[in-house]
């Protein structure tokens, strides 16, 4: 009797500690309750894709992987987290050290939600209505100078350094350079692989197996770098405005709805706001049909059209930004997680390893980074966070942007992020084929 009280008073004194150890958003505990009822029904094959289950799922995965890598003493301040979320269920899946019933239930729910689209509505719409409409203009204007600056200086770099290594221009500037460039997978190597077969006569998919693990490996070096200028900017806080992308001292005073104490916002006002920034990517979806613009692009523009004209009431602008945070929160390193497993294939990211592309695809992301760094600080913007959204000028699409902002931990750069990523990787592949189209024609 005197043992088993004992034993109780133990487990009650170590328990608020338990509580106090968190694996990512969740308390121990927690953590382990989930984990264990994810795994019995893995083990029992009766894993499905409803969504508690797979919210459970995604959840115990991903901030597992992201715990994981934040025990790396060295590389968690350089978005080890981060890294880890995006690339080790991947190497799990290629190695078959997942269950199979796991696999293929999170690969049919995250292809067929598509939900990294309501991740990225969420982020880019809380991100744009909670800041400042002056700084909102005066970021875009300028934030297009380092971008276009660095594509050029990335593709001259790239190239001189291509052919010195021994590759044909062609291929290093088609295959390597402009890829890396191009926006991500799904609106930069697949449309560049469709319209190099129209212009070369090759398969398509002879080119997506090249273009691929380009892509993928640009982002994993973009994601190192974002961790490392998040670093600098910790070591030098002059040099980094914290997800600021430039100074407020020539900045007119925040409006007085953005300017007072933090108001509690109503749950019906965020079910608002939540329903409000789905609605702008719903125009998306309708534009693409219409136009052929790519949705996130067009949400953006919406959403920055309507921040600029002073349009809406206050309490949206901050329950979208409330929305917002709580995705960037909760639901980052799931997404992360998710996307991994179904999405990003081993294979690809190891023949991305080729020395000679590795090098190139490196300097390439560099060059973005540091011309981003210097042009921030001449044109007076806060030149980590200039050199951070260049960096996502090199993003594998939207999650891409995800892993580079997680891993700077500047998630309120995200609709700089798009800009960089959508618009400057379409004006990369439209460039990129009218070039080519025009070269080959001429012959």
């Amino acid at each position: 009797m005197l043992l088993e009280l004992k034993s109780e008073t133990q487990v009650r004194r170590q328990w608020p500690r338990w509580l106090s150890y968190r694996i990512g958003l969740l308390p121990l505990p927690v953590f382990v309750l989930l984990l264990g009822a994810v795994a019995a029904l893995t083990g029992a094959h009766a894993l499905t894709e409803d969504v508690s289950v797979m919210i459970a799922t995604l959840a115990a995965g991903g901030f597992l992987c992201a715990w994981l890598g934040g025990l790396i003493p060295f590389l968690r301040r350089f978005g080890a987290p981060a890294i880890t979320a995006a690339f080790l269920p991947s190497y799990l899946v290629y190695r078959h050290w997942l269950p199979i019933n796991l696999v293929g239930t999170v690969t049919s729910f995250t292809k067929g939600t598509n939900f990294i689209y309501l991740y990225i509505t969420a982020i880019i719409v809380g991100s744009i209505l909670g800041m400042n409409r002056k700084l909102l203009l005066q970021g875009i204007a300028k934030v297009l100078i380092p971008l276009f600056v660095g594509s050029l200086m990335a593709v001259l770099i790239g190239s001189v350094a291509g052919v010195a290594i021994g590759l044909p221009l062609t291929k290093i500037v088609t295959l390597v350079i402009v890829p890396v460039m191009a926006g991500g997978v799904g609106e930069g190597a697949i449309p560049l692989s469709i319209g190099y077969e129209d212009i070369f006569h090759q398969s398509s998919a002879e080119y997506l197996a090249h273009l691929l693990p380009v892509v993928l490996f640009a982002n994993l070096v973009a994601i190192i770098m974002a961790g490392c200028l998040n670093t600098i900017g910790r070591r030098y806080p002059s040099l980094t405005g914290n997800g600021l992308l430039q100074p407020p001292s020539n900045i007119l005073p925040l409006p007085a709805s953005l300017n007072v104490a933090p108001i509690a916002l109503r749950n019906d006002q965020l079910c608002a706001a939540a329903l409000f920034a789905i609605s702008l990517y719903l125009l998306g979806i309708v534009s693409h049909f219409l136009l052929g613009f790519p949705p996130p692009v067009t949400m953006l523009v919406i959403a920055v059209l309507l921040k600029v004209s002073n349009l809406l009431p206050p309490w949206i602008d901050r329950a979208a930004a409330a929305v917002g945070h709580f995705f960037a929160v909760a639901v980052t390193y799931p997404l992360l997680f998710a996307v991994a497993v179904a999405l990003t294939p081993w294979k690809s990211v190891k023949e991305a390893l080729h020395p000679a592309n590795l090098a190139v695809i490196v300097l390439v992301v560099l060059t973005l980074v540091v011309t981003g760094f210097f042009i921030g600080k001449w044109i007076h913007l806060y030149p980590v966070e200039t050199a951070i959204v260049n960096a996502c000028h090199t993003g594998a699409g939207g999650t891409g942007d995800v892993a580079i902002l997680t891993a700077a931990n500047r998630l309120e750069l995200m609709p700089f992020a798009q800009i960089a990523t959508r618009i400057g990787g379409a004006i990369t592949v439209t460039l990129t084929l009218l070039i080519l189209r025009f070269l080959t024609h001429g012959k």
